[in-house]
């Protein structure tokens, strides 16, 4: 028996030395992920969740099932060039990681223009790199002077194609069984295997190296779809009914040529608004902009699954997200004929920033998409002070104002708060309210904390543009990018030690503020959701419904007949006016799909 093993051994040392080197290799990329500039070495920081690690020990099998087809030689070259492909690979995704923080995709294949959307320097070379070819060194000095040779030099073809053959097929099935187990049938909800996170670092984690390249190419090779004949009359039929051939009024151009804002706040709900918490404003700040404001106090989130992502993606572009899947990560190159590009045919600068790694969500790459002039990362700041998951609200606001007071006016700027984002951790010194013990350590009572933080934020934001002389010529847009407390901590909240019942129902209804120093107070009460800003914000700085009516899955909220929306779920809010109205509103996830899976804007803007 154990002469048997030794020859299996020498028989097949390259394969299992290969099978140890790539997972070596997928080992020391993990570990650098989460380290300082991603330049170190941590084998403690490897996986964000519980790795299915058989099943990524059966990726390494699948491929390095080759190298048993041939004998001595050619399996020697066959095990060097998939050695060599791999450490390629691997050190080009570490580099295009620490400039990105995502990974090496086949997309930019077909869709060059979003990669590297920010243009940086992705040749950033650091010592720890040369981990990646230790082996190399170590297979020399093995064949050179141990007597071990590539071996199977007897073994008959149809014997090692056998071999090769069946490491492959019962690896691929390991693989298959670990991906319908964990991924569909969910026997363990805390694994994942093949199911994108919106965190690079996790997705990668989750997959593993080898296995993230192996579904990236599975995942895009479906993704260019045709446009049908067919496709393109529903869209205009679609798009046609939309329309309200309605006369101008006096919301027409009420902000032309002013500078555009948008402060996309994290995790921000309707309820706060207006509200107080044992005597004290939830929302100072933003109350006190309610008298400078039109506020819009019955807007709906329309977000998927992408959850923030699609927020930017409803803003800007007046589409609404895929159904099945993120759109940020399934189609990024998607065409829209978006707010940046309205605004820069009228000679605006537009900026989009994010105080995260342009990878988070893929936002960088749908932004590039927009067309947006710059996109500032988190790259772009000092991050001096953390809360949460990362920059804090305050000092990111802060270093925008001061951004912003070099910037050639017009211009519109893109911004996304983060420190609101569940579980509403703060420390004791930013909280703003004074709340009894047992509800400042329950749920709502964080929700109620960050919140005011954020808006403390905000108005410091709001002062600063008013000390650099920019706020009378600014128009600013402050909405949430999706509900918070209720979407995601309704179980935690619904016991709270809070009197009243203002706070207890979920009503999926999130702020939509435009704000614009010295003009009339406003509240308009049409139902409404993310899909509406675009063509509201652009009939008020002066576009003719022409600029954006048949690309825009909205309504002018300033000027419309109809007060009737549909969430994500497929429920329609408000009272569509007719049927004709109410067979509108449910094709539009349909024709949503198929404008961004076929690119239907692609030829037209």
């Amino acid at each position: 028996m154990k002469q048997r093993l030794k020859s299996i051994f020498i028989n097949n040392w390259l394969f299992l030395f290969m099978v140890v080197v790539l997972q070596y290799k997928s080992i020391i990329l993990l570990s650098m992920l989460r380290t300082q500039d991603s330049s170190s070495i941590n084998l403690g920081d490897i996986y964000f969740g519980t790795p299915v690690k058989w099943a990524h020990i059966a990726i390494i099998f699948l491929i390095c099932s080759p190298i048993l087809l041939f004998k001595e030689k050619g399996r020697l070259r066959t095990a060097a060039i998939i050695d060599l492909l791999v450490t390629i690979l691997f050190v080009a995704d570490i580099w295009y990681y620490r400039a990105n923080g995502t990974f090496l995709s086949v997309r930019y294949m077909t869709h060059s223009e979003i990669f590297n959307p920010i243009g940086k320097n992705l040749l950033n070379f650091r010592l720890v790199d040369l981990s990646f070819i230790i082996d190399f060194v170590i297979l020399f000095l093995i064949c050179k002077f141990a007597k071990i040779k590539a071996s199977d030099r007897n073994s008959k073809l149809q014997f090692r194609i056998i071999k090769g053959f069946s490491v492959f097929l019962i690896s691929a099935v390991v693989v298959g069984l670990g991906h319908y187990f964990i991924d569909i049938k969910r026997i363990d909800p805390s694994r994942n295997l093949f199911s994108q996170s919106w965190a690079p670092f996790q997705t990668f984690s989750d997959m593993s190296p080898l296995g993230y390249h192996g579904f990236d190419i599975n995942f895009y090779q479906d993704k260019n779809k045709k446009l049908s004949n067919e496709d393109e009359d529903k869209i205009k039929n679609w798009m046609e009914n939309n329309k309200e051939n309605l006369p101008d009024n006096q919301y027409k151009g009420i902000f032309k040529g002013k500078n555009l804002i948008a402060i996309q706040v994290e995790s921000m709900e309707n309820f706060v608004i207006n509200q107080k918490v044992y005597g004290q404003e939830i929302t100072p700040n933003l109350n006190k902009l309610l008298g400078s404001s039109i506020y819009f106090n019955n807007i709906y989130e329309q977000n998927n699954s992408g959850t923030s992502s699609d927020c930017d993606l409803l803003v800007n572009s007046s589409i609404f997200p895929i159904r099945e899947g993120k759109t940020v990560f399934s189609y990024p190159w998607t065409t829209f004929n978006s707010l940046q590009k309205n605004l820069e045919n009228e000679g605006y600068k537009t900026i989009s920033t994010h105080a995260e790694v342009p990878g988070n969500w893929n936002w960088a790459e749908l932004h590039k998409s927009f067309k947006a002039d710059e996109i500032w990362d988190i790259g772009q700041y000092n991050v001096d002070e953390k809360i949460g998951l990362g920059l804090s609200d305050e000092s990111y606001l802060r270093q925008i104002s001061q951004k912003l007071k070099n910037q050639k006016e017009p211009f519109y700027a893109f911004m996304t708060t983060l420190t609101s984002h569940g579980p509403f951790e703060m420390p004791d010194n930013k909280k703003y309210l004074n709340l009894p013990k047992e509800l400042d350590e329950n749920m709502l009572g964080a929700y109620f904390q960050s919140v005011r933080y954020t808006d403390e934020a905000i108005g410091k934001f709001i002062a600063e543009l008013d000390k650099n002389n920019q706020l009378d010529n600014t128009v600013i847009m402050i909405y949430g990018d999706h509900c918070g407390v209720h979407k995601f901590y309704e179980d935690d909240i619904k016991n709270s030690p809070l009197e009243g019942d203002w706070w207890k129902d979920n009503h999926k209804k999130i702020p939509y503020i435009i704000y614009s120093k010295g003009s009339q107070p406003e509240v308009i009460s049409k139902a409404g959701g993310q899909s509406d800003f675009l063509p509201t914000i652009l009939y008020m700085l002066g576009y003719d419904r022409k600029a954006f009516e048949d690309s825009s899955m909205g309504r002018v909220l300033v000027n419309t007949e109809r007060d009737a929306t549909i969430l994500n779920d497929g429920q329609i809010m408000g009272i569509p006016k007719d049927e004709k109205e109410l067979n509108h509103l449910k094709e539009t996830f349909d024709i949503a799909d198929t404008i961004i899976e076929k690119n239907y804007f692609k030829n037209k803007y």
